[in-house]
């Protein structure tokens, strides 16, 4: 017989009535030769009681484990006042088993499955035992938050005429992007697919095609060094559009994150989200996906110590550096532990220490000092809002290298101010932010060419195409992200929809030679020469989004079976080798060129 009820269902209106409840044993207790059970299922609990005087069968009771699967039929009755639990919405009821059916005895589980208990498990033995992780209440609410999100996703985009359309995650190698995941065609020996980094060229080639709206949660496979927001393969919420501007794109992605975070949270987000150009974001957080739930700006002191009698930030102008400096404020009491870990970190970014003021009681303290004028330390006084407690970092570099350095020193320092009560940034805060302007290429001086910013088909701003032989670094590109938290959680462009100028961006500017531009992009060009309509994108990180959501770091919590930071799965222990036998069958010593 089915069951007739979920174990979280049965209230005080069911009371006298029959049931059928089937689920796992969560907890075991014998009060007095009467046997209590929590029975659990993905839903929740509900106490059964095996009393001796309406269940004669006790022999086989001895033979119950916890996390044992059982089915019972019963009576259910009212708990009497004292006993009923209030943290239950089954706490006013128990079910009196009449007859009980063992379907499944388990062993002794290799750790605790209760939340708290299991988040301080080893993460590596919880993923070998995945299955059992899974069963926790908190792993579960982690999945079904993600089952709700793509729903309210897919429910969305198809009110907004877009159609869902899988493309081919076996594609071919790219010169460009990250690294990939090589499979053999047994079919073509020598030959190889490459995993599909991102659907970009085939949503494209859509667009061509006249779908004009497409979505789909794709799935995208990247070899990369994995950390808790990376993984081997991951989803994402892909999306491509005709005849559109950036406008039309930053709409469409604010209504989609309201409808989700309403339907899975029940939070109501604010629209429309804020603006920053990438440059701004550089210059005032230090990163161009910042973190905006707390102030902590960077300001520019370049005009003021362009001719100070510290050379380290004089001569750092005169070789056209910067210099900039933030307050940490309230973080004058930093240990020598702390400010250490500071530099360290400074440093990781190019940093070759850590100079900084503290405000004390007693007046500004810092080795430097000596070397600032009053004018100087008037003007830091002024624009950083020193006072008692502060204690001001500092950066000379390059523009970029001394945004980066102090973007690092900004996050730390909030942690350190966090953990001290000084600083709160709530969990329920959602700030969100389109970060725009990015430049079209940057410049690698490793490889002395230009390299994409974003990837090779985003569109230049049209004012800027005519500095795209005279300047090419000044040239912005229409590529957007969206930032929440501090992490970017999508990106996507306006792309180049003329043959002629993606031909120019590969081979002029990339340096990517005409042979492999033929090769590897051939049949997109010349599907531009066949009416390719004005078009742009987006892809969103769910994973990330999920994680963020349900408030955990690792998007590692909120995937069924994730790798772990070396690619593996514990569970399955994959990857793993081959037999000669099958490497024969896929040709695999035929390598071609």
């Amino acid at each position: 017989m089915k069951r007739t009820n979920h174990c979280n269902q049965l209230t005080k209106a069911n009371a006298g009535i029959k049931v059928v409840l089937i689920g796992w044993i969560a907890t075991l207790r014998d009060h007095g030769g009467i046997i209590f059970i929590d029975l659990r299922d993905r839903e929740g609990l509900t106490q059964i009681v095996f009393d001796p005087i309406s269940f004669e069968s006790t022999e086989i009771l001895k033979q119950l484990k916890p996390e044992s699967v059982i089915e019972i039929k019963g009576e259910v009755k009212l708990r009497s006042e004292e006993t009923i639990n209030k943290n239950l919405k089954t706490g006013e009821i128990e079910v009196f088993a009449r007859s009980l059916i063992i379907h499944n005895i388990s062993d002794v589980p290799p750790f605790p499955l209760e939340d708290e208990k299991t988040n301080k498990v080893n993460e590596d033995l919880r993923l070998t035992y995945r299955y059992l992780d899974l069963r926790r209440p908190q792993s579960f609410n982690r999945l079904l938050s993600r089952h709700k999100a793509s729903k309210s996703a897919r429910d969305y985009m198809d009110e907004n005429g877009f159609l869902e359309i899988e493309t081919p995650e076996l594609f071919k190698s790219t010169p460009e992007g990250a690294r990939e995941f090589l499979v053999p065609s047994r079919l073509n020996p020598g030959e190889f697919y490459a995993l599909v980094q991102s659907p970009q060229q085939y949503k494209q080639m859509l667009m061509v095609a006249g779908v004009e709206r497409y979505y789909q949660m794709a799935r995208c496979f990247r070899d990369e060094d994995l950390r808790s927001d990376r993984q081997p393969e991951f989803t994402q919420i892909d999306i491509e559009m005709s005849f559109i501007d950036r406008e039309d794109m930053y709409n469409l992605i604010e209504g989609l994150f309201q409808r989700i975070w309403k339907d899975v949270i029940n939070v109501n987000l604010e629209l429309p989200f804020p603006h920053i150009s990438y440059h701004d974001a550089m210059n005032q957080y230090g990163v161009d996906k910042p973190d905006t739930r707390f102030d902590l700006k960077i300001e520019d002191f370049s005009d003021i110590f362009k001719n100070s009698e510290f050379k380290v930030f004089s001569n750092t102008v005169k070789n056209n550096g910067v210099v900039k400096a933030l307050n940490a404020k309230g973080l004058a009491d930093i240990t020598q532990g702390e400010l250490k870990t500071l530099e360290e970190s400074a440093k990781s970014m190019g940093a070759k220490g850590l100079a900084f003021i503290k405000a004390e009681k007693s007046g500004w303290k810092s080795p430097i000092l000596k070397f600032f004028s009053d004018q100087e330390k008037s003007a830091l006084k002024e624009r950083l809002k020193i006072e008692e407690g502060d204690i001001i970092f500092f950066a000379a570099a390059s523009w970029e290298q001394a945004c980066e350095i102090l973007g690092r020193v900004r996050l730390d320092s909030a942690q350190l101010l966090v953990k001290r009560g000084l600083l709160s940034i709530p969990d329920d805060q959602y700030n969100f932010l389109w970060v725009t302007d990015f430049p079209l290429m940057l410049f690698d001086q490793e490889k002395q060419r230009y390299v994409s910013a974003h990837h090779p088909f985003t569109s230049p701003i049209t004012e800027d195409i005519p500095k795209l032989d005279s300047d090419p670094r000044a040239v912005r590109g229409q590529h957007y992200d969206i930032v929440l938290n501090g992490s970017e959680i999508g990106g996507g462009s306006i792309r180049i929809h003329q043959p002629d100028l993606q031909k120019k961006v590969f081979e002029d500017f990339l340096k990517i030679p005409p042979e492999v531009v033929k090769q590897q992009f051939g049949y997109m060009l010349q599907a531009f020469h066949y009416g390719a309509p004005p078009h742009g994108g987006i892809a969103i990180g769910f994973d990330r989004l999920i994680a963020i959501i349900t408030g955990t770091s690792s998007i590692r919590d909120v995937i069924a079976f994730p790798k772990t930071q070396k690619g593996q799965c514990l569970m399955t222990e994959s990857p793993s080798a081959v037999t000669k036998k099958q490497l024969n069958d896929l040709n695999i010593n035929s390598i071609g060129t």
